[in-house]
């Protein structure tokens, strides 16, 4: 690697936030009641609703065992009896919100994640999935994914939630090596993999995605190649390459490894290896950390200019209106943000109590509109425009960052807009940042960000 490019690799490889959202959660005003937060839903599905429709996300926490590497809010247990007061609750939450829209909502999408929503029997799942739908009109291309974890993601589980409407489910691998998966505690053989990719092909899955992390312990070059290797041999429609988030104040279970992890230069060549590999294979690259192959629905979103990010990554979903349904799950209706409390038993008790299990929340200012669409433009498009008293009201601080990303060959821009040039990829976290207003108030404060390369 060159000079150059690890000297500011160097430089900003500092925390920031990942924006899927803007103000990203740690900055949010915490100004919403359980009222407000009614009358912001109901709003937004009468501004948007009825055109775009809802996606729902469903927050699914418990897992058999522990992933050390993972930054997740999940419960560790191996007790299934869990199952049915928890999807109880679900239900019961959405039932509020339809209380809420007054309406039979239209569904543009269900993403189910977690924890390890293949915890949950297929029994569970279709009780809790058969009264969202029953309640609810799914509109025509309303696309439906699933989380699995390729150990205990069963044939009936996939041809359940297929009759049920699911058509793509995300197998989380992060890496084929068994020392690395050794180390993370997430050991699962390629052959479980591949068992679990062509089982959901033969049902009829049009589409398959791997998340994989770069970053982890142990892992190298040679390591990334085997594993690509590995990858290339399945196929999948769509690759997460994630950057490894080592936070161990808050995950403690990371401290068991971190004497193993790559240094930031080394940790920067797997991914440019694991880019390159990608590549050859035919893979196109969307955005942070996300490939496609040219003909799926992602890149073509891409091209088309109509790629969006929420708190479930990149998606071609048009839909303005998230609900997050579960304990920790966020909900985005474009003109607030809430998240669900944290601690499951918490949360069961409020829904059991008839409120919403709000812990915090933000009513979205004009300016925060502005900049959300703005820093959402550069993360999908990588270019964005903006008026001139937009321009003008960056300040001079702003204005000198922007020229010093310029000068290092990251960004063109001028007073009609600015674009993200390839060397300036790996930097576009920070890149963002210049437009944190939220941040920037806040300047001396600290927050747990992971680093941003």
């Amino acid at each position: 690697m060159e000079a150059k490019k690890l000297d500011l690799i160097k430089k900003y490889n500092v925390p920031a936030p990942r924006y899927t959202s803007y103000p990203t959660v740690p900055l949010w005003s915490d100004d919403l009641n359980e009222r407000g937060w009614m009358s912001m839903v109901k709003k937004a599905y009468e501004d948007f609703g009825e055109e775009e429709g809802i996606t729902l996300y469903i927050h699914l926490p418990y897992c058999e065992s522990l992933c050390t590497y993972c930054g997740c809010n999940k419960r560790i247990t191996k007790n299934h009896a869990v199952e049915t007061p928890y999807i109880t609750s679900i239900m019961n939450e959405w039932s509020a919100y339809l209380s809420v829209l007054d309406t039979k909502p239209k569904l543009a999408g269900i993403h189910l994640g977690g924890g390890t929503p293949t915890f949950f029997s297929p029994q569970s799942l279709k009780e809790m999935l058969d009264f969202i739908l029953e309640t609810s009109s799914v509109m025509p291309g309303a696309e439906f994914s699933f989380e699995g974890h390729p150990n205990n993601t069963t044939r009936e589980h996939l041809q359940t939630l297929f009759d049920l409407g699911f058509r793509r489910v995300s197998y989380g691998i992060q890496d084929f090596n068994l020392d690395v998966q050794k180390a993370i505690h997430r050991i699962q053989p390629f052959e479980r993999v591949q068992e679990a990719t062509e089982v959901a092909r033969e049902i009829g899955y049009d589409s398959v995605n791997f998340d994989l992390i770069y970053g982890l312990p142990h892992q190298n070059l040679e390591t990334i190649q085997d594993t690509f290797e590995k990858v290339a041999l399945l196929k999948p429609d769509r690759i997460a390459f994630y950057s490894y988030a080592h936070l161990p104040s808050a995950f403690p279970a990371q401290k068991s490894f971190e004497q193993y992890l790559p240094n930031e230069a080394e940790k920067r060549r797997l991914y440019e290896s694991g880019k390159e590999i990608l590549q050859s294979m035919g893979y196109l690259e969307i955005g942070m950390d996300h490939f496609a192959l040219p003909k799926d629905p992602l890149n073509l979103a891409k091209e088309n200019k109509t790629l969006h990010r929420n708190f479930m990554g990149y998606t071609t979903s048009p839909s303005k209106i998230l609900i997050g349904l579960g304990n920790s799950s966020i909900s985005d209706v474009y003109f607030a943000y809430a998240q669900n409390t944290k601690e499951i038993d918490l949360y069961k008790e409020q829904i059991s109590l008839g409120h919403f299990a709000i812990s915090k929340g933000h009513i979205m200012s004009p300016d925060d509109i502005k900049n959300r669409n703005l820093i959402l433009q550069l993360i999908c498009n990588q270019e964005a425009q903006w008026d001139f008293c937009y321009y003008s009201k960056l300040g001079k601080k702003n204005w000198d960052k922007l020229k010093t990303f310029k000068e290092e060959g990251l960004i063109d821009f001028d007073h009609t807009g600015i674009k993200i040039k390839n060397e300036g990829m790996p930097f576009i976290r920070n890149i963002c940042m210049t437009f944190d207003q939220r941040m920037q108030e806040k300047e001396n404060q600290k927050f747990g960000f992971s680093k941003a390369i």
